[in-house]
């Protein structure tokens, strides 16, 4: 008797595996199952395989290896055939299958039914929270929408990989550096011009430049760069102020006071500075006479000249017609003495800042910015058409304008400007000057490209050798193998399949990792030294840095997956750690939120932190490992090759230690004490007194209560302690101290609950494996001015700079990561002998180093 084939199913009906079968025939019983069932069945078991490996629980296709469920159906399609009666207690397993069921006749449909009638999904309440229990609900809309999901993510996950995101972070970094070199051709190449014309607020009173970073003078960095030097101003009452916030960066206890209307000297007789202002409040003859003696006598000419006037003729003049064209005829004379100076001295024309007309007194009614705007016309197109053969040396200070735009509503009188921004333009002066002499780290306005050194040089030759040696050895090998090519069989219309590909050699591995990081030491030096890319600095605000901090927070609680063991500290749990620890680390500099004394404080911990977890692993291995062998000191040595000297020279900042000296005193103790809570673990563990199961808490329940008590008020207390700190200075005398006592609070809450042992953040994981990688290249390609500033990608829209410089950073990040491992694996072998040949060759690398950093060292003295 044979079984009719099953109805349709009706519009409201879930689908069913059945369903996608098609309609069964009598024919079809005799001859087994369609093509089309066994790779839904193979579907099938892959995804119910996949299940059991994460989740660690038996998988439908029942016990035994992964292979094995592979190719049958297992336990649950025996018990499945049990149940129909097609199977005996000798049990034919093997026919069971998908595979068996295609030449089992009408036995192999009979338990291909059974098996896909207890696959049906039962009625269950859909309030399961993720889409993989949402699809073994009945109804038909949540399932199709998990399955849609699903696929989603198995189309993303197979069109996007991390190999896909790099190639597309490659492109970018070209597209980008394109964009950059043909607008500087364009724009030109003087960052000066931008410090001088250019900008922006960053909150209130702090001035962003474009494209570059302006750094703040120190009385100390001002004396020494005005050493021996002569700067005058001329002009009106606003030059005036603009003289008086100078002087003060160099002496803030001098005085506004005397006559307003006359010369007001000021010299600093120890660093030998002299700064003069010239009482010249319109652009006449007297202004003329005095800049024409200039250009006669070298020994009284200023080093710096500051000159600007307009406000006085339109007054004087009651904003007449006559006066702007006698202004425009008097500074025609005075601009080819002007020109002449600036071919040896830093000559600028301040041009005019706004006024508030509402605040002007009656006798300055007629001081309006359309007037000024005239004037200011008038100025610039003169002096830029003051030499016909080449561009005008004299520099027009424009910059004042933008800033006045901003403040001039803070003004007493509405025409003088506030204190705060005559400061900033008194800075941006103070910039444009001394940048090129004392070449400060944050201070990239008006900084030269720096010469390529010696080093640089060698390593852009042993580069570029290295990608040349890896395309001669690719397109050998492509030759070599093109016989292996796979041809198509002309009856079956299939590929045959290639033979087995030989296993790649190490030279090959060598070459391709040096050619890699060749193109990436390339993207290095555009942006930290080539001066390719803008930056700029950086301004805190809190929803900058807390902002983010939820938004990752939330990303890494949505990846959560199993831990493959519930010990204290496991391997996912400790990747986890370092990639939280990291991005906040990131995430802290880049929104600079090291002003705000109570994060600076919770980051230090975090710094000590990940020392404590060097102190512990280290310490856990040898311990239990026993290796004291040469190779496992090499592979760890490895990780800080390029911070020993002398390969540090070519990273160093003037070569001052106080940098690693301060960080030593911040974190002295916090390796030995990860040492010694390895070594308590351990002993714990040895004695079996820690309970390290899947779900169990690590001690008894009234011990672990107490300890998760104690941690919480622990960890509560330092942070209070830190979020009161007032000075900066005395907390980072207690913190080598105090900072375990946060550490510890955290692994306790962290892992004394089994439930929390239990499980990891896949998200945070991720980085975690990349976390140095991501430390050191933060400051060379996604940071400016060893972190002091930010590099800009993309001028003039900050959140998307932000995006795209992070993707390719991270991208970056990953591949150094795999390209060192690829190295360590080839340099440091486990053979003793060959190490030590290694170990020879590197030796005489440093010792060549050495040599070349003395005669450049030489060179520049």
């Amino acid at each position: 008797m044979s079984l009719p084939p099953p109805p349709p199913p009706a519009a409201g009906d879930p689908v069913t595996p059945e369903d996608s079968l098609g309609s069964v025939t009598p024919e079809d019983w005799a001859t087994g199952p369609p093509l089309q069932a066994q790779p839904l069945l193979r579907q099938e078991a892959k995804r119910e395989e996949e299940e059991g490996e994460e989740t660690g629980v038996q998988g439908a296709w029942g016990k035994g290896t992964a292979e094995q469920r592979r190719r049958g159906w297992g336990e649950a399609a025996e018990a499945a055939a049990a149940e129909e009666g097609q199977v005996d207690a000798g049990g034919a397993a093997g026919s069971a299958s998908p595979a068996g069921a295609a030449g089992g006749g009408r036995e192999g449909w009979r338990r291909l039914l059974a098996w896909l009638r207890r696959r049906q999904p039962q009625c269950c309440p859909c309030a399961a929270p993720l889409p993989r229990s949402a699809a073994h609900c009945c109804h038909g809309g949540t399932k199709m929408a998990a399955l849609a999901y699903n696929l989603g993510k198995r189309e993303i996950n197979h069109y996007f990989s991390v190999r896909s995101a790099k190639v597309l972070a490659l492109v970018a970094v070209l597209l980008l550096a394109v964009c950059h070199l043909a607008s500087r051709r364009y724009r030109g190449n003087d960052s000066c011009e931008y410090l001088l014309s250019s900008g922006r607020f960053l909150g209130e009173k702090v001035w962003q430049p474009h494209s570059c970073m302006m750094h703040k003078y120190k009385i100390s960095e001002a004396k020494n760069c005005l050493v021996d030097k002569h700067i005058a101003f001329i002009g009106d009452s606003r030059i005036r102020q603009l003289f008086y916030s100078f002087v003060k960066i160099i002496n803030p206890q001098f005085k506004e006071e005397g006559n307003k209307h006359e010369n007001i000297p000021f010299e600093d007789k120890i660093a030998s500075v002299k700064v003069d202002f010239l009482w010249h409040p319109e652009v006449n003859g007297s202004m003329k006479q005095c800049i024409k003696v200039w250009t006669e006598d070298s020994v009284a000419k200023p080093h710096v000249i500051v000159a600007g006037a307009a406000t006085w003729s339109i007054k004087i003049h009651n904003g007449s017609n006559e006066a702007l064209s006698q202004y425009k005829m008097n500074i025609t004379s005075i601009a080819p003495l002007l020109e002449k100076l600036a071919k040896t001295s830093d000559v600028y024309w301040v041009l005019q800042d706004p006024v508030y007309e509402d605040l002007l007194s009656e006798n300055r009614k007629m001081i309006t910015n359309e007037k000024i705007d005239a004037y200011n016309e008038a100025a610039v197109s003169i002096l830029n058409s003051s030499t016909r053969n080449s561009k005008s040396h004299v520099k027009v200070f424009s910059v004042s304008k933008l800033i006045a735009q901003e403040t001039i509503m803070e003004s007493l009188d509405g025409l003088h400007l506030p204190e705060s921004s005559r400061e900033t333009s008194a800075m941006i002066l103070m910039n444009v000057y001394c940048n090129k002499i004392l070449k400060p780290v944050d201070g990239s306005c008006c900084q030269p490209r720096p010469p390529l050194t010696l080093i640089q040089k060698l390593a852009a030759c042993f580069f570029t050798l290295s990608i040349v040696g890896y395309l001669i050895f690719y397109i050998i090998h492509r030759n070599a193998h093109r016989k292996n090519k796979p041809c198509t069989d002309l009856e079956s219309g299939e590929e045959k399949k290639n033979i087995i590909n030989p296993p790649v050699s190490p030279l090959e591995i060598f070459l391709q990792s040096f050619c890699k990081l060749g193109l990436i030491m390339a993207y290095f030096y555009m942006c930290d030294r080539a001066n390719l890319f803008m930056k700029e600095n950086k301004f805190y605000t809190h929803s900058t840095f807390f902002i983010p901090i939820i938004y990752i927070l939330v990303l890494g609680v949505f990846y959560n997956e199993n831990t493959k063991e519930t010990k204290v500290l496991n391997r996912e749990q400790t990747d986890e750690w370092k990639g939280w620890m990291q991005l906040v680390i990131l995430i802290y500099h880049i929104s600079g939120a090291s002003t705000f004394l109570p994060v600076y404080m919770h980051i230090r911990v975090l710094v000590a932190a990940y020392l404590f977890q060097t102190g512990y692993g280290h310490f856990s291995y040898f311990w239990v490992k026993g290796d004291f062998g040469i190779h496992r000191v090499c592979q760890g040595a490895f990780e800080k090759i390029f911070s020993l000297w002398p390969l540090s020279k070519c990273f160093e900042l003037k070569g001052n230690v106080y940098e690693w000296w301060f960080r030593w005193r911040l974190d002295r103790y916090v390796v030995f004490h990860g040492m010694l809570f390895a070594f308590i673990y351990l002993a714990l563990q040895k004695r079996q007194i820690l309970s390290e199961g899947k779900g169990e808490p690590l001690f008894s329940s009234k011990i672990s209560n107490f300890l998760l008590f104690i941690s919480v008020v622990s960890f509560l207390t330092y942070s209070i302690w830190a979020s009161s700190c007032k000075n900066k200075a005395q907390c980072n005398e207690l913190h080598p101290s105090v900072s375990v006592v946060q550490i510890l609070a955290f692994i306790l809450i962290r892992n004394i609950p089994g439930y929390a042992r239990s499980v990891y953040s896949s998200f945070f994981a991720w980085f975690g494996k990349i976390s140095l990688e991501l430390f050191i290249c933060q400051y060379h390609i996604w940071l400016a001015a060893d972190t002091r500033g930010i590099l800009v990608l993309i001028p003039g829209n900050p959140m998307l700079n932000i995006i795209v410089s992070t993707f390719i950073f991270v991208c970056v990040a990953h591949e150094i990561s795999q390209i060192t491992n690829d190295l360590a694996q080839i340099i440091i072998p486990k053979d003793n002998s060959s190490l030590l040949k290694r170990l020879a060759c590197i030796a005489a690398f440093f010792c060549g180093l050495l040599i070349l950093s003395s005669i450049q060292d030489k060179s520049r003295h």
